[in-house]
């Protein structure tokens, strides 16, 4: 993980341990006893950390959900998870890195666990394509939900892309086709579908993995129709607004909670995900035990009208016909 990466609004922090690093140095060079302000200064650091976190604005939250040492979905995958064997390929044109999936057990519990990959450096990037998936990452995705679905293996769909690939291969390959098929056939599917997202959430690529009987939505993730940059430059004709359009779409969890757009919100480690990718892990896999469990009693025919209706009532809308 990169540490040296910080956040504009994290400099107070910042700040902090530079100090107590200098305390630190300065008694190791003068053989000063000076534990008593050491501690005081962490207390202080983990003070102003949990200040900080606690009232994020929505373009905060933003930029927390892209650092670049969150957990992606093979972080979560290979600490939640055991007997993970992957599935490759759409069997139709290639396998698509930016969507990654295949069986495993979650605490001996068969699960078929799929989800947006974003790489750690230029080359993991490039190969994932930045985790934004062409239509044969949405084929293989629907692929990997049909075959959980013949055996009966429940799906969880980690959901973290800026949005599916808007470059001529995706167009020559019908990106808004196969996004489409995935939002249709996913309510076919008999099993249950937990999606999540764990950083970013964004338009069409996230809807496309993003059906499911429950959705939860990581503390500091967003879901959004359009990115926040996106909406500054239609409305404002300047990505200078992008704070105020993340105020006005109402992307975080607990704007999602209130909208019935989300189930849950998933708390995350002081500071963030970032900072302790096992701490995050273990959070997440007692909130998908938990949905699992209640969903696993349900019926097949229960499970398909269930996320039926889940998705049938959303959106609210005030008018009248004159």
């Amino acid at each position: 993980m990169s540490a040296q990466f910080s956040l504009p609004f994290e400099s107070p922090v910042q700040e902090l341990e530079s100090k107590l690093n200098e305390l630190e140095a300065f008694s190791q060079e003068q053989d000063i006893d000076v534990s008593h302000e050491i501690k005081n200064m962490q207390n202080k650091i983990e003070q102003t950390r949990t200040e900080i976190y606690a009232n994020l604005s929505a373009w905060q939250k933003v930029q927390v959900a892209r650092h670049p040492d969150r957990p992606y979905t093979m972080d979560y995958i290979n600490a939640m998870t055991t007997d993970f064997v992957e599935i490759h390929g759409d069997r139709i044109h290639r396998d698509d890195r930016a969507i990654v999936g295949g069986f495993a057990k979650i605490d001996g519990q068969k699960v078929m666990i799929l989800g947006s990959q974003k790489g750690r450096d230029t080359k993991s990037n490039v190969e994932c394509n930045f985790g934004c998936a062409h239509p044969e990452g949405y084929r293989k995705a629907l692929r990997l939900m049909k075959l959980a679905d013949k055996f009966n293996v429940p799906i969880i769909s980690l959901i973290d892309t800026k949005g599916a690939y808007a470059g001529l291969e995706s167009e020559e390959r019908h990106i808004a086709e196969a996004i489409a098929v995935n939002l249709r056939e996913s309510f076919n599917i008999k099993v249950p579908i937990i999606c999540v997202i764990i950083g970013e959430g964004g338009s069409g690529g996230a809807l496309g993995i993003g059906i499911g009987n429950r959705i939860l939505i990581l503390e500091h993730a967003y879901y959004s129709v359009i990115s926040p940059e996106g909406c500054a430059a239609i409305l404002w004709k300047d990505r200078a607004f992008s704070d105020q359009a993340a105020e006005a779409l109402k992307i975080t969890g607990k704007d999602l909670i209130k909208l019935k757009l989300a189930d849950e919100v998933v708390p995350e480690p002081k500071g963030g995900a970032h900072t302790d990718h096992e701490a995050m892990a273990a959070n997440l896999k007692t909130a998908l035990l938990k949905n699992l469990e209640e969903l696993m009693a349900m019926t097949p025919e229960q499970i398909m009208q269930d996320r039926y209706d889940k998705f049938r009532v959303m959106g609210e809308f005030e008018g009248s016909v004159e």
